[in-house]
């Protein structure tokens, strides 16, 4: 059981300020488009006319060429877990940037190499299987370039929605290591060969610019800080207790927590170096605010990595890369507050309810009486800060509360008037997304953030 702090003062809507949210998001995005519309303006600099079926087809093949190449970058970085990024925009919500860049990116290079070798081969006037052959084996860079092409469309084609539903998490997130041999695969060949890098060091001097920069962000997020934090503060499990059926909490500890900057509503990537658990990393939340020398976590058994951490020993060593996200008090914009839990999504709400400030209502779904975890701990909140929890179970003959905008009017008054933290199974979390739009909360006011990534 986690020390209960107490909340903070009701605050006027002015004072929840959102301005890093809104805004680096939108820097964000503009940033990456001003970079893609330079690009074009470099191939735009170096043409001075396009003439010709064969002109116009290598005309597109540089430009989409080029814009595969700068991608690559881009995606790179946008998952380099940056905390400026990563506590603003969301991580679930770069990682849908990410994938639907990644979609781009296949598609582009896909264009670059047909329209570079159509183009040629109508240049040249030889067959495209002739010309492919030629291109292939006979210019700089050219073979490790194919590999790394056909490696990305690979990762390309297991991150696809219908391939993943086949393939374990951990499976997944090391296949697709593969797009990091397959850009360093393919890199030289746009400097070799590309018209635009020919004989243009400055061109070149920003390429390399634009990806030792983004790899120095991965090499320092996502692998050197983890290591650095790890060696200082040295976490361990202490206990790992169990909280409703198939649902359990390990309680850690460690040294000067606080350096962490961890706030409620986040989650760390965990990796547990005990036998069959240290070779993956998986992100699991908060289910308490974190405290000096205390953290924890509560995990429903959903796969083999989940289910084995009730095996834990007081005393295992552990691997924390984080804190991400963004579903945290910095979003809220209004004094009111909803927080609507499904199954195990209450472990992040369980610790926004204890530490958000104001007037803050919790409606906790499950299946079964039993299954609602945590149920003492959050009467407990409840009655310490005067808040409202409802619980909804529909077996066996329960209190059900439908996701529909009238069922969750009734259950909360004003609810237009409300931010709302969403956090459950996709199927329930996107019924609520739904009735909530239904029943007039804005669009910004919705909070959601999910581990499908």
């Amino acid at each position: 059981m986690s020390v209960l702090t107490p909340p903070r003062d009701t605050a006027p809507t002015s004072r929840f300020a959102r301005g890093p949210v809104v805004l680096v998001p939108a820097l964000a995005q503009l940033l990456i488009w001003a970079g893609a519309a330079g690009v074009l303006g470099l191939w735009w600099a170096d043409t001075a006319s396009v003439t010709g079926t064969a002109g116009w087809l290598t005309g597109a093949g540089r430009i989409t060429g080029l814009l595969a190449g700068y991608a690559c970058a881009v995606l790179v970085a946008l998952m380099a877990r940056v905390p400026l990024l990563d506590h603003t925009v969301g991580t679930d919500r770069l990682a849908r940037w990410h994938a639907m860049g990644g979609r781009y990116t296949v598609g582009l290079a896909l264009a670059h190499a047909l329209l570079i070798v159509w183009g040629s081969s109508l240049t040249v006037h030889s067959g495209v299987v002739q010309e492919t052959t030629t291109l292939v084996l006979h210019y700089p860079d050219m073979l490790m370039a194919t590999a790394g092409f056909l490696l990305l469309v690979g990762t390309g084609v297991v991150s696809a929605r219908a391939a993943r539903r086949r393939l374990s998490y951990e499976t997944w997130h090391y296949l697709h290591f593969l797009t990091y041999v397959a850009l360093f695969l393919a890199f030289g060949h746009q400097l070799s060969n590309g018209a635009d890098f020919v004989g243009n060091r400055t061109v070149q001097l920003a390429w390399y610019a634009l990806y030792v920069g983004a790899g120095a962000l991965v090499a320092w997020y996502r692998f050197l800080l983890p290591l650095r934090r790890a060696l200082r503060h040295r976490l361990r499990v202490v206990e790992v207790h169990p909280e409703a059926p198939g649902v359990l909490s390990v309680h850690l500890t460690g040294r000067r927590l606080t350096e962490l900057r961890a706030e409620s509503g986040q989650f760390f990537r965990w990796r547990f170096l005990a036998p069959g658990l240290w070779w993956t990393a998986t992100p699991y939340s908060l289910s308490a605010p974190p405290l000096p020398h205390r953290l924890r976590i509560t995990v429903k058994a959903a796969g083999g990595h989940s289910a084995a951490l009730a095996r834990l020993r007081p005393g295992t060593r552990v691997w924390a890369e984080g804190p991400y996200g963004a579903f945290t008090a910095a979003r809220r914009s209004a004094p009111k507050v909803l927080l609507l839990a499904g199954g195990v999504g209450i472990t992040p709400l369980r610790a926004l309810f204890e530490t958000l400030p104001g007037e803050v209502t919790l409606l906790y779904r499950a299946r079964r009486p039993e299954d609602l975890a945590l149920r003492g701990e959050l009467d407990a909140i409840a009655a310490a800060r005067r808040a409202v929890v409802h619980y909804a179970v529909s077996e066996p003959a329960g209190t059900p509360c439908p996701l529909t905008a009238r069922a969750l009017g009734r259950l909360v008054p004003d609810l237009a008037a409300h931010d709302v933290y969403v956090c459950g199974p996709p199927g329930m979390t996107e019924a609520a997304r739904r009735a909530l739009r239904a029943a007039g909360v804005p669009r910004h006011r919705i909070h959601h953030e999910s581990f499908d990534f």
